[in-house]
């Protein structure tokens, strides 16, 4: 294949420096986001080159990047991508006034991402995603070399990506190409894995040799995110007691022996928040903004909320917020059946959108309560802000939750989150102190929790000690961005070993 002038490269990094990052996402802030993987691979973007490095985002070009970046421009000529038995024309763009920070490189292949939808729609996956993201990596290979001069480190996040680390290690152009190039995988979200029939492995250019229990084979089915893992060099995932849960058979969906096998080259850091977006003191979405030491405001935000979700406007009524995808992850069957949520005398407002069935169970909760529940579907920025800055509480009982950032935002806030203790909510939330935890996956567990929250909110004295608390604490970027430069810093030690 005859590689087209592309100019200048986009990023050069001297042969002795350190490698420019490029991580390669299928979501990425604001561009494309369907839950917290856009917002946390954006944040350590950023950070990043705070930092100093030298940074390069690979990022699908969907149709919702044109709502946020409609002027686009051409990175070089069209190239022919091969996988499998087909050649795709694929081209590059970046916006035409690209902000400061990351620079976001937008793989551009219509056959694949012009559509609706990130992964499918009306509830049900494309049903060529096997295709689609094999493309997509492949492509930002031969992107790479064209684009970026000097080495690189290749940082793939979940599934989507994943096959990329695949490639590099399989393909003999690829081998020589990436042979010192370290690579670094961010498990996001181990309940998404990539589970493709088996029929797929010419369609995604996956060589057969490697369609193995040590490789990409999982159960009679490949599986993407298995092959990821058994060739990154190192493997992250998003909170340290999600990472313990990860290598167990209750914790592990089925890939448990893969991250014990990873052994030290696998580790756990929680995701940050951009502390200067996510702060009531600057906040101008929100009705009145506020601080730890004169929370007074926060009264106003919460008699705003009320209005915006058709509620009386009571002050001395606890608020419960919720925010997120409406999925059984984030345990919305416990929310659905506690006893307290269908008859306590409080508010409860959910904000978010997902399965059809809890869509309409929580509608008609709202419709059988409307002096109690309110439910808003579309979600949007502006109201999500509203919701931290308005609520008392907030209700994150998941059944597993790798990081979450929602309690992370919600105690800047001072809207103490109510969680099981799993993943990064074992991690982030301070039982009793900046929050309250559960540990039963069981309604009446959520229940208890309910009640002792309750307990201190109705003692101001117990209650705004707590807020504060909640609201001085730190989730910035920094402490997780210093992890990430160590495990960069092993895998290049992995990488050159291996070279």
């Amino acid at each position: 294949m005859s590689v087209p002038s592309f100019g200048s490269p986009l990023v050069r990094t001297p042969g002795h420096g350190a490698p420019t990052i490029v991580h390669i996402t299928s979501e990425y802030s604001p561009f494309a986001r369907s839950g917290g993987l856009a917002e946390a691979v954006a944040g350590l973007a950023r950070v990043q080159v705070q930092g100093g490095a030298n940074v390069v985002v690979f990022l699908p070009l969907y149709r919702t990047v044109r709502d946020c970046a409609p002027d686009l421009a051409p990175l070089g000529r069209p190239i022919s991508v091969d996988l499998g038995y087909r050649s795709e024309e694929v081209r590059f763009f970046r916006e035409v006034r690209a902000p400061e920070g990351p620079k976001v490189v937008f793989v551009d292949i219509p056959s694949a991402f012009a559509r609706g939808g990130l992964y499918g729609e009306h509830g049900r996956d494309y049903a060529d995603n096997a295709r689609r993201f094999a493309l997509f990596s492949r492509a930002v290979l031969d992107a790479i070399p064209r684009l970026i001069g000097g080495p690189v480190l290749v940082h793939a996040h979940d599934w989507h990506a994943s096959l990329a680390l695949l490639y590099m290690r399989t393909y003999a152009d690829l081998r020589e190409r990436f042979a010192g190039t370290p690579t670094v995988l961010t498990v996001h979200n181990a309940g998404y894995q990539g589970h493709f029939p088996a029929s797929m492995l010419p369609e995604c250019g996956i060589p057969p040799e490697v369609y193995t229990f040590e490789h990409a084979e999982w159960y009679g089915r490949i599986n993407f995110l298995k092959a990821g893992l058994t060739f990154a060099d190192m493997v992250m995932t998003v909170s340290p007691t999600h990472a313990t849960e990860l290598r167990t058979p209750g914790g592990g969906f089925g890939l448990q022996e893969v991250f014990q096998w990873l052994g030290n080259r696998f580790t756990g850091i929680i995701n940050g928040i951009d502390q200067q977006v996510w702060d009531p003191s600057r906040d101008d979405q929100i009705t009145a903004m506020y601080h730890a030491d004169d929370p007074t405001n926060k009264a106003k935000c919460k008699a705003a909320l009320q209005r915006s979700f058709g509620l009386p406007q009571r002050r001395r009524t606890p608020l419960f917020g919720f925010t997120g995808r409406m999925v059984a992850q984030k345990g919305l069957d416990l929310i659905l059946n506690s006893h307290l949520v269908r008859h306590l005398d409080a508010q409860f407002v959910f904000l978010g959108a997902g399965e059809p069935r809890y869509e309409a169970a929580l509608t008609a909760l709202a419709q059988a309560r409307p002096l109690h529940v309110g439910v808003q579907l579309e979600f949007t920025d502006r109201l999500e802000h509203r919701l931290m800055a308005g609520a008392d509480l907030f209700l994150m009982p998941s059944q597993y939750e790798p990081c979450g950032l929602t309690q992370l935002r919600a105690q800047r806030y001072g809207a103490l989150p109510i969680g099981r203790r799993v993943g990064g909510l074992a991690d982030t939330i301070e039982d009793d102190v900046t929050g309250f935890l559960f540990d039963a996956f069981e309604p009446p567990a959520l229940d208890w929790a309910i009640q002792r929250a309750l307990a201190r909110f109705h003692n101001p004295a117990a209650w705004l000690p707590r807020m504060k608390t909640a609201m001085l604490r730190d989730f910035g970027w920094d402490r997780s961005a210093e992890r990430y430069a160590e495990g960069y810093r092993r895998a290049i030690d992995i990488a050159r070993r291996r070279a």
